[in-house]
C-alpha cells in the first residue's frame, strides 16, 4: 500500500501513572504523556488521527497541572515541519472527544470530520465525572468540538483504501482505533484504548495478557478492545507513549 504513519508531538500532559496508565502499577509516580496526532501519508487523501490537546493555559487550569504545549508544537505547526499545511488535510478522524484529542479543529478548514455516534451523544451530555474530560457546558466551558460539523460513524468502516477505523470502547463510550494497512503489516493507532506500551505486554505472573489503563468509563469493555485490537493489528501505536517518537515514522 505505502501507506505511512507520521507520529507528531503536539505537547505534554502530566499525571499520576498509576491512576492513568497503567491501572494500579506505579500509584505516585508522575509522568510526561505525550499528546500526539497522527498523519497518515501515502493514501489518495491527506489523513489526521485527532487534533491534539487545548493550549497550556487550559490544560493547567481545567485538567493536569505541569502540562505543556510550546508553539512548535501546536498542530499546524508540527505538520508544517513534515511539510504538511493543515488547510490541505482532508479527513479527520477522531479516537475520542476528550480534552487532549479534539482541540485545533478550526485549523482544519477544509476537512471532513469522523467521530463514533456514541461518542459524540455522550461527550454532548456527559455525566458529572467526565466533565472535565468533555469539557462539559454544566462547568462552564464550552467544549470544542460543538462547533464541529461531524460526519458520524456506528461500526467499522474504510475511510480510505488501507485506512479502517473500527470501535474500540471502553476508555470512553464511542471510542475508535484506526487500523492502516502498510508494506510491513497492519498498523493500529489505538487511540486511548491503549496508553502505552506497557498496557500491551501485561504481566505473565498474574495471568493477565493485557494491563489494564487506568481511565476507563467501561472496564470490561476495554478488555474486549484489547481483544479485538489484538486480532487486527501486526504492530500497535498506543496513544500516549513517548516511545513512539524513537522512529519518525511507521513503517
Amino acid at each position: 500500500m505505502g501507506l505511512r504513519i507520521w507520529p507528531l508531538l503536539c505537547g505534554t500532559i502530566r499525571s499520576n501513572k498509576g491512576l492513568v496508565n497503567t491501572l494500579g502499577k506505579d500509584v505516585d509516580k508522575w509522568v510526561d504523556n505525550p499528546s500526539v496526532i497522527w498523519y497518515i501519508e501515502g493514501a489518495k487523501e491527506k489523513i489526521l488521527v485527532d487534533t491534539g490537546m487545548a493550549d497550556e493555559e487550559r490544560a493547567n487550569k481545567w485538567h493536569y497541572p505541569g502540562s505543556r504545549r510550546t508553539p512548535d508544537q501546536e498542530p499546524q505547526n508540527a505538520l508544517r515541519r513534515i511539510g504538511v499545511r493543515a488547510e490541505d488535510i482532508d479527513i479527520v478522524i477522531y479516537t475520542h472527544l476528550h480534552w487532549d484529542h479534539c482541540h485545533n479543529a478550526d485549523k482544519f478548514k477544509n476537512a471532513t470530520f469522523m467521530v463514533h455516534r456514541d461518542e459524540l451523544s455522550f461527550a454532548i451530555a456527559p455525566i458529572p465525572p467526565y466533565y472535565r474530560s468533555y469539557e462539559a457546558l454544566a462547568i462552564g466551558l464550552r467544549p470544542p468540538f460543538l462547533e464541529i460539523p461531524f460526519e458520524t460513524i456506528t461500526k467499522e468502516k474504510e475511510v480510505a483504501k488501507g485506512v479502517t477505523v473500527f470501535p474500540t470502547p471502553g476508555h470512553s463510550p464511542g471510542h475508535q482505533s484506526v487500523a492502516v494497512e502498510t508494506d510491513k503489516g497492519v498498523y493500529v493507532i489505538t487511540g486511548d484504548a491503549v496508553f502505552v506500551y506497557e498496557n500491551w505486554e501485561g504481566d505473565s505472573e498474574r495471568k493477565m495478557r493485557f494491563w489494564p489503563i487506568g481511565r476507563y468509563y467501561d472496564i470490561g469493555k476495554v478488555w474486549e478492545s484489547f481483544e479485538r485490537i489484538a486480532e487486527i493489528a501486526d504492530f500497535i501505536l498506543p496513544g500516549h507513549e513517548m516511545k513512539v517518537f524513537e522512529r519518525e515514522a511507521y513503517p
